[in-house]
């Protein structure tokens, strides 16, 4: 993977930098982006997603998901409990991870549940009044004139 130069970006504008850095992150984590646990990302209705994460071996206390700094922070350590036991095999991963999911703006965490060895994390989009779309109404009365001396008189008189 080439690496990407986004000075540009920083030089040309404003209030991108949460955008640039995203994106900076997304290209540098391609190389060696962990793959424990499994995870999906479904959209669950028009403004909701699920997170689901396999856990096999982990209980619900062993669990932490955290929202800090625009990003859902999952996280799991197991408590040593294995002292007694010899395993033939051991194919349950159980290790201690912390998975980061970024959210976009305006999505919250919604609740998380831990149900037959999955994490469920789910997120709801609200997107504020201001920003949802709004139908302007059209008058009909005939648009006010402005009269082009009355400006150049006021004008003149403010300056």
């Amino acid at each position: 993977m080439r690496n990407m130069d986004l000075a540009p970006l920083y030089r040309a504008s404003v209030g991108f930098d949460r955008m640039a850095d995203l994106m900076d992150r997304a290209l540098t984590a391609e190389v060696a982006a962990p793959t424990y646990p499994p995870y999906n990302i479904e959209k669950t209705g028009e403004n909701a997603y699920r997170i689901s994460i396999a856990v096999a071996g982990f209980a619900a206390d062993d669990l932490s998901v955290e929202m800090r700094d625009g990003a859902v922070i999952v996280s799991a350590r197991k408590a040593e409990e294995d002292a007694g036991r010899t395993y033939l095999h051991r194919g349950i991963a159980t290790r201690a991870f912390e998975r980061k999911f970024t959210l976009a703006d305006h999505v919250r965490v919604e609740g998380a549940s831990h149900v037959d060895g999955m994490l469920h994390i789910d997120l709801l989009r609200e997107v504020p009044e201001a920003l949802k779309p709004r139908k302007i109404a059209i008058s009909r009365s005939a648009p006010a004139t402005i009269d082009a001396n009355a400006g150049a008189e006021t004008a003149k008189l403010n300056s």
